[in-house]
């Protein structure tokens, strides 16, 4: 917990390396959450090749940064392909899904406000 009672799960006051925080595994999808606020979530995620989440909306904005590797992003049936050091904007309740076309990490904002 933090020091307002929400959870956190990041290191206060510390510096860390995004990256070091999620590791790949080979056939899965691994997420960790690095905060959890009513306003909004940061969520790591490391994607193994070939490996996505099927379409989907959510009721808020995502921002997503590739933190590693290259991934394919459809939102509301546009194809994005992302690379290390990029983002992307999903808006609040257009259909989205998301495919590794190489393994790769990113974090997920969700802005709940």
């Amino acid at each position: 917990m933090d020091h307002n009672g929400k959870n956190s799960y990041l290191p206060v006051s510390e510096v860390v390396r995004l990256n070091e925080l999620i590791e790949y595994q080979e056939g899965s999808v691994v997420s960790r959450t690095l905060l959890n606020k009513e306003t909004g979530t940061l969520t790591l995620f490391a994607f193994d090749k070939g490996q996505g989440l099927s379409e989907h909306t959510a009721p808020f904005d995502a921002l997503v940064y590739l933190l590693d590797g290259e991934a394919e992003i459809v939102i509301s049936g546009n194809p994005l392909t992302l690379r290390m050091g990029e983002m992307v904007l999903m808006p609040a309740n257009k259909p989205h899904a998301l495919k590794a076309i190489k393994k790769f990490k990113m974090l997920l904002t969700m802005i709940k406000s």
